[in-house]
C-alpha cells in the first residue's frame, strides 16, 4: 500500500508578515512549524505502516526552507518526501494550491491513499483535500476521526459530521482529511534524525510538472484574488465603571446601546 501524506509548513504565532503589494504571507522559514493538523494525518497514516506495512510519503508546496517539515515527517517514520516549490507557484488560492500539489502527487508515481489535515492554522479553509481529490478524479471523506479497517481494496472510516458519526467504506484509492480524533502524533525520533541527516529531499518546480500552462498555477491560476490583507489592529482601550452593582448595570447598558450592541 502506498501512502501520501500533504503537510505543510505555518507561521508558529500570529506574529507574520504580509506582502503589501500581493496581500499574501511571507513565508521565509522563520517562525514556523508544521501544520498542526497535519500531525495528526501522519499519525494515521504511520499507524497504518505499522499494520500493513505499508509506505509513506509526505509531500509539500511552499518556498525551499518549507523543506523542514519533511525532514520532520522522516524523523517520525515516513519512507520519502518531496518538496515542490517555484516562484510561479507563490501566490496560490486553494484553486491553484490544490492543482498544485495534485501535479506533484502524479509525480510520486502510483498511490492507494491520500492523506491530508482537516485545515491549516493560516488559512483555516479546509478545501484543497477535497479540490484536490477532484483534480485527482478520486473518492474523499473529509473529517475523519477514525481509521476503522485497511482492506485490500478499500478502507473503512469515521467520519464527524455536523450532528452524527457517519461510517463509510471508500473505494482505494482515495483522499481522506484527518480531524484531530483518536491518535496522539508522536514526537520526531533523534535517532533517526541523525541517520537520516545526509538524506537528499528531492524537489520538483515548474519545469517539471506535465501541465506547463502557468495560468494554472500561482497568482496567475487563482480566481481568489486578495483585495487587502493586514495585521489586526490592538485595541487596548477600556472602561472601568464605577458605583453600585445597580449603577454599573445601567452604565453598561448605556454603553451596549451607544455601540448598538443591544
Amino acid at each position: 500500500m502506498n501512502i501520501v501524506v500533504c503537510i505543510k509548513q505555518v507561521p508558529a504565532s500570529s506574529d507574520v508578515k504580509i506582502d503589501p503589494v500581493t496581500g499574501v504571507l511571507i513565508r521565509d522559514g522563520n517562525n514556523t512549524k508544521m501544520n498542526p493538523y497535519d500531525l495528526y494525518g501522519l499519525e494515521t497514516a504511520l499507524r497504518i505502516k505499522e499494520q500493513t506495512g505499508a509506505t509513506v510519503k509526505t509531500i509539500t508546496m511552499g518556498p525551499p526552507p518549507a523543506k523542514s517539515v519533511l525532514e520532520e515527517s522522516l524523523w517520525m517514520g515516513c519512507d520519502d518526501a518531496l518538496l515542490i516549490s517555484d516562484r510561479k507557484f507563490g501566490g496560490a488560492d486553494v484553486v491553484a494550491t490544490a492543482y498544485t500539489i495534485s501535479q506533484g502527487i502524479k509525480k510520486l508515481g502510483a498511490f492507494d491513499l491520500i492523506i491530508c489535515g482537516k485545515q491549516t492554522t493560516d488559512g483555516d479553509t479546509a478545501q484543497v483535500g477535497a479540490e484536490m481529490a477532484e483534480y485527482l478524479g478520486i473518492p474523499h471523506v473529509a473529517y475523519v476521526e477514525k481509521i476503522v479497517e485497511v482492506k485490500e481494496k478499500t478502507i473503512v472510516v469515521k467520519a464527524q459530521m455536523d450532528k452524527t458519526i457517519e461510517t463509510f467504506e471508500v473505494k482505494l484509492p482515495c483522499l481522506i482529511t484527518i480531524d484531530k480524533g483518536h491518535v496522539s502524533p508522536r514526537l520526531p525520533s533523534y535517532k533517526r534524525g541523525k541517520m537520516l541527516k545526509e538524506q537528499n529531499i528531492p524537489m520538483i518546480t515548474f519545469q517539471d510538472v506535465d501541465d506547463q500552462d502557468e495560468t494554472h498555477y500561482g497568482l496567475k491560476g487563482s480566481p481568489t484574488q486578495v483585495e487587502r490583507m493586514f495585521p489586526p489592529e490592538r485595541n487596548t482601550d477600556k472602561v472601568v465603571l464605577q458605583g453600585t452593582v445597580s449603577e454599573q448595570v445601567a452604565k453598561l447598558t448605556e454603553i451596549l446601546k451607544d455601540k448598538k450592541y443591544i
